[in-house]
């Protein structure tokens, strides 16, 4: 059945708002600090909407001068306002604040949102005029919003606290977390342009101490809330950040629209997967592993709020699609298939039953084309049908102006097949002028229209991806819960290989040996080749003989880390001619490439000749902590970076989503004359790695490149690995440990 709006009840939202932050969002009293009657003054602004809200708590207004505004006595300090007041709003100059913030802890106050700019976002004097506010706060165990924000409001209590200029937005069901307050007012006009109502809205201006974390779950706790949006232009805890999410998302959409996403980086790397894990790769991951879907545009955000707010989850990915015009239609399955979707294949009883009330020329087939003079009947028959086919998922009606009926009246049509439909219903209407009636027909009804098919499209998609997230995440959890933990881990053993390692003077952030990171693989259940150190072209071909032909050489020098660009290795191997000829010139190379570098000898390995190359990394992002990476392997990652990342430790489901993303990992299936390979063996790979990175914080890099994938159920080898500490010097050297989530 399609959500009406009438809101389900469920637990209140003040029972579930953090003690300190409930005077933001259930005040008992409210005092303006700077209160104006200039209509020029913020002050003015904050309680003009204040009294005009309808917030039915106390209200009271401070202004050294007195007197009297908007029928209510102004008080000269803050000592004098009166019972009850929980929660106070400052419109003060930005050198006043610390001083307005310690009369307001001693007046009892234990919350505060200061509107006032001039801090921060000024400069270095504006900065330490924060840390002073906040200093003071602490003081006084008093919680702050901004500075430098437009404020909050509640449409439904209703309560606003904002200076924003009226008529302020329509009560809905759609929230709105913001790190900008200049986009507030926007966004309030847009949305009531475009038909919806905002139940919340949060402006977080500098966060000197509130952050978008904290007030996710309050929001959320909202009956009237059913879907969330941010506008982030950074988080201030990423680990913080995902786990409360997570917790959100159970219940409830959050869509997220993260600005600055092609801001360069500023990290030092030296590996493949370093190198490709950027800001925007983490937040990707962060905003998979939390359940938060994130937006491209502005137009996108809200979009997609108002169907995951007003329609039902489609069970699948097919799509119907109705129209009364060939061209739009096609341009619907182009949008539809760019959007992941697929056209439904229609029961052969529903194109049947379609033919006979449509005319003979009409297309029955998905894109179903009803011809231009469809009438109101005929779109609603035709829409019952595809409802009814249990083949079709979710529907996209388009209307263009029609030529014989109004587009309202074919609106008034429809509005009561969708509104009793368990299937998502998403209209194009096509046009401006001649569509109106339908455009505010369907927004009365609360049926999700777009002007053209490609809009409509993505929003199906965004609920397709509801859809999949919900059930991914109830199968992850069902999954992770019944099975058993990776076998064949020892961080014990790992931990006392770094405590060496440490100990002998490279803990200073450098590669650590080869030999040590292919002891740590095999502690964590990571195959990797056999392999020996030879200091001569005679050892080496002795360890050759031992390992077994073929064999590869590789330069053992810690200071080469690219060792294949300098030189230093030579592959399949099949003679001990071939080996000695081999070591002079890995040796020769190498000393030309890296002059300075310290060479301790050539690795003589096992060569693994089969299989499919794929590359499994680590790496440790300083907000959302360890990252594993997945996709080609080899020598052109970073030129096909057909790669994916995920939080680590990395669930059984979040390893999958890896291989279904790369191509890589959906090539494991075999491809043209490829055999499958191992994709388990893979994904207990990415498990362990992940486990690894997890336990581990002080590797700050870790790469196997290639990963072979044997064929059938082979397993898979780590042919080359290499791995980077932290600087130790700064650090407790101890092993992190973190279970699986």
């Amino acid at each position: 059945m399609r959500r009406t709006g009438k809101v389900l009840q469920s637990e209140s939202v003040t029972s579930q708002i953090e003690p300190t932050l409930r005077p933001f969002f259930d005040p008992a009293g409210i005092v303006i600090v700077g209160a104006s009657a200039a209509p020029t003054k913020l002050g003015f602004g904050v309680a003009r909407n204040l009294a005009q809200s309808g917030y039915t708590g106390a209200i009271h207004f401070v202004n050294p001068r007195g007197g009297r505004l908007l029928e209510r006595p102004v008080y000269a300090t803050i000592a004098d306002v009166p019972d009850p007041v929980d929660l106070a709003v400052l419109i003060v100059p930005a050198p006043a604040m610390p001083s307005t913030l310690e009369q307001v802890g001693r007046r009892g106050i234990r919350a505060a949102i200061i509107v006032s700019g001039g801090f921060r976002e000024t400069g270095p004097t504006g900065a330490a005029l924060e840390d002073e506010c906040l200093r003071v706060a602490r003081d006084h165990d008093m919680r702050l919003i901004g500075p430098n924000c437009v404020g909050l409001l509640d449409t439904h209590r209703p309560l606003d606290t904002t200076f924003l200029p009226p008529p302020g937005p329509t009560p809905g069901d759609v929230a709105f977390i913001s790190h900008s307050g200049a986009i507030c007012a926007a966004v309030i006009d847009w949305a009531r342009g475009q038909g919806f109502g905002l139940s919340h809205l949060v402006s977080l201006g500098n966060q000197i101490d509130v952050r978008e974390t904290d007030v996710l779950s309050a929001v959320a706790a909202d009956d009237h809330t059913r879907v969330i949006t941010l506008y982030l232009e950074g988080i201030s805890d990423g680990r913080r950040f995902v786990h409360a999410a997570r917790q959100v998302t159970r219940h409830k959409p959050l869509i997220a629209l993260k600005v600055g996403r092609f801001a360069a980086g500023q990290r030092a790397v030296a590996s493949h997967t370093g190198a490709l894990a950027g800001q925007e790769s983490a937040f990707n991951a962060a905003f998979r592993r939390a359940g938060v879907i994130r937006a491209n545009t502005s137009e996108e955000l809200f979009d997609w709020a108002r169907a995951l707010a007003w329609c039902p989850l489609p069970a699948g990915r097919d799509v119907a699609v109705l129209t009364n015009a060939g061209g739009p239609g096609v341009t619907a399955a182009d949008a539809l298939e760019s959007h992941g979707l697929r056209l439904a294949a229609l029961r052969p009883e529903t194109e049947a039953a379609l033919r006979a009330i449509l005319p003979p020329d009409a297309g029955t087939h998905n894109p179903v084309d009803m011809l231009a003079a469809a009438t109101a009947g005929q779109y609603v028959e035709c829409l019952r049908l595809l409802l009814d086919d249990p083949g079709v998922h979710s529907v996209l009606v388009i209307v263009p102006p029609p030529p014989l009926e109004s587009a309202g009246g074919i609106a008034r049509a429809l509005i009561p097949i969708i509104y009793a439909a368990a299937k998502p219903v998403i209209i194009a209407l096509m046009g401006e002028r001649m569509i109106q009636e339908a455009v505010e027909y369907f927004r009365a009804a609360r049926v999700p229209e777009y002007r053209f098919p490609e809009r409509a499209a993505s929003a199906l998609a965004v609920l397709v991806e509801r859809a999949e997230s919900v059930r991914a995440r109830r199968a992850d959890d069902d999954h992770a819960n019944g099975a058993p933990p990776l076998g064949r881990i020892d961080p014990d053993r790992v931990h006392r290989l770094l405590i060496r390692h440490g100990r002998d003077g490279q803990g200073d952030g450098g590669f650590l040996p080869f030999e040590v990171v292919n002891d740590i693989l095999t502690a964590y259940g990571i195959r990797v080749p056999r392999v020996a150190l030879a200091t001569t072209a005679a050892e080496a071909v002795d360890m050759a003989w031992q390992i077994g032909f073929p064999v590869a050489l590789k330069i053992a020098a810690p200071d080469i880390v690219h060792k294949s660009e300098a030189g230093g290795v030579r592959l399949n191997l099949q003679d001990p001619d071939g080996v000695r000829r081999a070591f002079d010139e890995v040796l020769s190379a190498a000393r030309a490439a890296a002059p300075q570098a310290d060479i301790l000898g050539v690795y003589v390995q096992q060569m693994i000749l089969i299989g499919q190359e794929v590359i499994v990394g680590a790496v440790q992002d300083a907000q959302f902590g360890p990252l594993v990476m997945f996709g080609s392997g080899g020598v052109e990652v970073e030129g096909l970076r057909d790669v994916e990342f995920a939080l680590a430790p990395v669930t059984p489901g979040e390893a999958e989503g890896l291989l279904a993303r790369t191509w890589a990992g959906r090539r494991l299936g075999g491809f043209r004359n490829m055999p499958p390979a191992d994709r388990a063996a893979a994904l207990d790979v990415i498990r362990r790695l992940g486990q690894l990175a997890a336990d581990f914080p002080q590797l700050a890099e870790i790469e196997l490149n290639p990963v072979r994938v044997l064929p059938g159920d082979g397993g898979a080898c780590a042919v080359d690995a290499r791995a980077r500490l932290l600087d130790q010097r700064n650090s407790t050297g101890g092993a992190a440990r973190a279970s699986m989530t």
